[in-house]
């Protein structure tokens, strides 16, 4: 391609070859395109979709729940039914021949009764009748407490007139007491007195089958 250093003093047509030269050059570089339409490309084409989802009926789903063959199902569990639970009402006590529940309100009868009720329970009783050995010796603690304060009260009742009193109200109070521990342990509720838990303990430990001369 020519430049404008290109010069050749000898040939006087050399400016317009040179031109020439760079005329054509120009138009090789360059087009120029005019009245030019555009073109609208055709519709792309459709891209392949998901499927619907699938509606199940009440067949297929059932279906579905059934567990594949080979499969390990556990049982269905079944709440346990609180009320039926316990069962002292039905049970027998051993040598007593008489309802659990029973034998275990017997020694918060008050009045005497329950305090000797405990002692032949702890007494005949063999210590694999844990439930009604507890609640024999519980409420012969419960008895000898009541009879310890009240013997108390009684001998400074002696020397006053208020005494006497607070006497009688423990008494009553202890008497309710009494009346309600049985009613709840007939009805195989938990009793439990903590302060003579330890005289309790001591009861079920020292009074058995033995002080009769049994093993």
């Amino acid at each position: 391609m020519a430049t404008k250093y290109d010069t050749n003093p000898l040939d006087p047509e050399f400016p317009e070859k040179v031109r020439a030269q760079a005329e054509a050059a120009a138009a090789t570089s360059s087009l120029h395109v005019t009245n030019a339409e555009t073109q609208a490309f055709g519709a792309l084409p459709t891209a392949a979709t998901e499927e619907r989802t699938r509606r199940f009926g009440e067949a297929d789903f059932q279906a579905y729940q059934q567990p594949a063959a080979g499969t390990y199902v556990p049982a269905a569990y079944s709440p346990a039914n609180f009320t039926t639970v316990d069962q002292s009402s039905s049970r027998k006590v051993e040598k007593l021949g008489i309802p659990e529940n029973i034998a275990i309100a017997l020694p918060y009868i008050p009045w005497y009764l329950g305090l000797i009720a405990g002692v032949v329970l702890l007494v005949m009783l063999p210590r694999s009748e844990t439930k009604v050995r507890f609640h024999a010796a519980q409420g012969l603690a419960a008895h000898v407490g009541i009879l310890l304060v009240t013997f108390i009260l009684g001998a400074i009742g002696n020397a006053t007139d208020v005494a006497d009193i607070a006497n009688g109200i423990f008494q009553l109070v202890t008497t309710i007491m009494l009346i309600v521990f049985a009613i709840k342990a007939w009805k195989g509720k938990p009793v439990h007195i903590e302060s003579i838990e330890d005289l309790t303990n001591w009861f079920d430990e020292k009074i058995d089958s033995k002080l009769l001369g049994n093993k």
